[in-house]
């Protein structure tokens, strides 16, 4: 039973220990995120349209912090707090305006330019720093936004026409459609039908090429491939008795053009005749010829 509190005692002061760790890194991060960031009051004389809380604070395009909170302070002036960075640049010379993104955009605070030898940002009378936005620069983005709509305006004035155009063969398009819709849907339908017999036509071809008994096309390969070895076997004798036979003509030929008489009487015959033939008469001796001086008597 001691031994069980002893273990209940050391894993409370271990989750106690947990505990106080995260809880002194939480605190440390908020203490130095304050200490890194201080309030800024910027002044609107006249319409902020699409600033509101969350919104960014960039410093030449560089966010430098939020905007925490916006609200009126006349019918004619708003007044957002921002918290932005300690060490951004800010001085009494900085321009002041806001920035979209696209033209629906949220309106985030556009800080620029500044010299680093003007002086700080004077202090309102609760000492927090107060910036008024100028007024021109607000103008030149409602400028801009009005230029850029009426460019559209113009845009879509200049091709009314074939804006109507394309709207007319759109409706005329769908218009077709919708007079050949049962055209249209016994087209897909033989298009399925196709698709079928395409599905029927491979699940065969699966059928020939390999099923469960091996497939058609390699029993039939197989099947030419035994008649194929069995025509060599069949083909390789062939020629074999065809080379003896023409061994036995060509021997035959040979023996008729060396003893003719032999291949037609026979053996014996042949050497009969040769033993009662008698031999050929030796040539007669020609007769002296006469000297030229005498005469013939």
């Amino acid at each position: 039973m001691e031994t069980r509190a002893n273990y209940v005692l050391i894993g409370a002061f271990t989750l106690a220990v947990i505990a106080a760790a995260f809880g002194f890194v939480l605190w440390f991060q908020s203490l130095h995120t304050t200490k890194q960031r201080s309030p800024i009051r910027i002044v609107f004389e006249g319409p902020a349209s699409g600033l509101r809380n969350g919104g960014s604070v960039n410093f030449n395009g560089i966010r430098i912090g939020e905007v925490v909170s916006v609200k009126l302070d006349n019918p004619r002036r708003v007044v957002a707090l921002a918290m932005v960075e300690n060490n951004a640049p800010i001085r009494k010379d900085t321009l002041v305006g806001l920035e979209f993104q696209g033209l629906t955009g949220v309106a985030a605070i556009s800080l620029k330019g500044g010299e680093e030898s003007a002086p700080s940002v004077p202090l309102d009378e609760d000492g927090v720093p107060m910036l008024t936005a100028d007024p021109s620069a607000l103008q030149d983005v409602t400028e801009s936004i009005r230029a850029t709509l009426q460019n559209v305006n113009r845009l879509v004035a200049d091709n009314q026409e074939s804006v109507k155009n394309s709207l007319r063969n759109l409706e005329t398009f769908t218009a077709a459609l919708a007079r050949n819709s049962e055209k249209i849907d016994n087209v897909m339908l033989r298009v399925d039908g196709v698709m079928g017999k395409a599905d029927s036509l491979m699940l065969g071809l699966n059928t020939i090429a390999g099923g469960a008994a091996g497939g058609e096309l390699n029993l039939m390969v197989k099947s030419i491939r035994e008649l194929a070895e069995d025509f060599d076997k069949r083909s390789g004798a062939l020629m074999a008795d065809g080379r003896r036979t023409l061994s036995d003509i060509s021997r035959a030929v040979n023996n008729f053009d060396r003893n003719p008489t032999r291949v037609i009487f026979g053996g014996g015959s042949s050497s009969n005749s040769q033993a009662a033939a008698p031999p050929p008469p030796p040539p007669a001796a020609a007769a002296p010829r006469a000297p030229s001086g005498q005469k013939k008597q």
